[in-house]
């Protein structure tokens, strides 16, 4: 049997405020919904732009701190897995959806062109305006479960996806 795996990243920006409650439990969730573009040539050479809303599940205190910093807007970096979930509607008929439980959120910010001295960051350069990833708190891949990807190769064709 082949190994099997669920890995997405993805970049863009949020559609709306997230958006926090708890469960029953205590534990807190918190969803929102990132824009993705992709931008192709099409066979009559015109360049096309199509754009991919996917819905995001952060759990824990990560949901709390999304919910507290994000806004609609900002521009993040998700990592995580997709799951497809199924149920009855209230007016009877079936549901599905799929969605990316996040393992990771990183905020990322348009820069000044001048990364903050008091933090480590990766600055990606693009025509228009410059991306600044921060991360106060960098982590070995071993012990976070990172994937270690730049964002040159997140973005090959050097377009910013938002």
């Amino acid at each position: 049997m082949a190994a099997s795996l669920n890995h997405v990243v993805l970049i863009g920006n949020l559609t709306r405020d997230p958006e926090l409650r708890y469960l029953p439990s205590g534990q807190p969730v918190t969803t929102f919904t990132v824009a993705v573009n992709r931008t192709y040539l099409a066979a009559t050479g015109e360049k096309k732009e199509e754009t991919s809303f996917i819905r995001i599940v952060v759990w824990a205190k990560r949901a709390e701190v999304c919910h507290e910093y994000l806004r609609k807007g900002s521009p993040v970096c998700v990592e995580g897995r997709l799951q497809s979930r199924s149920w009855d509607a209230p007016d009877g008929t079936k549901r599905s959806t799929i969605e990316v439980v996040a393992q990771n959120v990183q905020f990322l910010n348009r820069g000044s062109g001048k990364p903050s001295a008091s933090s480590p960051s990766e600055t990606a350069q693009n025509q228009d305006h410059e991306i600044v990833i921060d991360d106060a708190s960098p982590k070995s891949p071993e012990k976070t479960g990172s994937v270690g990807v730049s964002a040159e190769e997140l973005q090959p064709d050097d377009q910013v996806p938002f």
